[in-house]
């Protein structure tokens, strides 16, 4: 319930007044991609440190709570880091311990494993700084104007506004379970009965979601919508001082993390090393 809450939590971040937030959408989207580019092709865990203290330094700048953003990142965590956590039994390399059935665990494989977690938090904190500083439409917005075909933007924007008519559903009947003292996780109930109780659940969702989409339809129909109709708003938006310091800065701490990579950074030690 929380994860789908804070979709609403996501947009009252974005309301906020920041250098940031009033920037160009397309700039703030390429530059936090280039980020993430950057990133998954590094070796080094040292350049992913300077990367994450940069984009902390943007959430500070940008008025976004620090506090509301780890707590997205650790959220988004798990995804990748299931698959992390089986590296150091899987990458080949010396044998640092070994347990029963042969399960081992390599020097190699811890640092891939860490290699690529440093990964994960860099691309997780740029996609919740990005989602904290442009509100959803203007993501899509972004995406239509660099080239996104007008179907594929369409059924992002229109998604997008099914999360919120999605989370006010489901907020509905949930609070119409507990009206009825339904409780999934009560152990007092039999499994069986509970996951049927969660499945009806679902099915209505499914339904319901069905009935808005035909209601949504029927309404952009009788307002003369066509599949030559812009679901954005076309206005040329130019580009300021603000947007060319985030591009020199971004640029900046690029070139020189790659500079130093290939010059300095060997030395630091472990987090220096190339992982590959």
């Amino acid at each position: 319930m929380n994860g789908i809450g804070s979709v609403r939590e996501l947009e009252k971040e974005t309301d906020k007044k920041s250098p940031l937030h009033s920037m160009d959408g397309r700039i703030k989207l390429i530059l936090l991609i280039f980020i993430i580019v950057y990133a998954v092709f590094s070796t080094q865990i040292v350049v992913m440190m300077f990367l994450e203290v940069y984009l902390l330094l943007l959430i500070y700048l940008s008025n976004v709570s620090f506090k509301t953003s780890l707590t997205r990142v650790l959220l988004l965590l798990p995804f990748g880091g299931f698959i992390i956590a089986f590296q150091p039994f899987i990458h080949p390399g010396n044998v640092i311990w070994a347990g029963v059935f042969g399960v081992q665990v390599t020097d190699a494989g811890i640092m891939w494993a860490a290699l690529l977690m440093s990964r994960l938090i860099v691309a997780l904190t740029s996609i919740v700084l990005l989602s904290s500083i442009s509100p959803m439409q203007e993501v899509v917005q972004s995406f239509r104007k660099l080239g996104m075909p007008r179907e594929f933007a369409m059924i992002l924007s229109l998604m997008i506004r099914f999360l919120f008519m999605f989370y006010d559903e489901l907020h509905r009947i949930m609070h119409a379970q507990k009206a009825r003292c339904f409780d999934a996780f009560n152990k007092k109930l039999s499994y069986k009965w509970r996951m049927k109780q969660l499945g009806y659940t679902v099915a209505m969702m499914f339904l319901r979601a069905y009935e808005q989409g035909e209601t949504i339809y029927l309404s952009m129909a009788s307002r003369g919508y066509s599949d030559e109709s812009k679901l954005y708003r076309d206005r040329e938006e130019k580009i300021g001082t603000r947007e060319y310091v985030f591009i020199s800065a971004t640029l900046l701490l690029v070139v020189s993390l790659q500079i130093f990579a290939m010059l300095y950074f060997y030395n630091w030690g472990i987090v220096g090393m190339h992982i590959i």
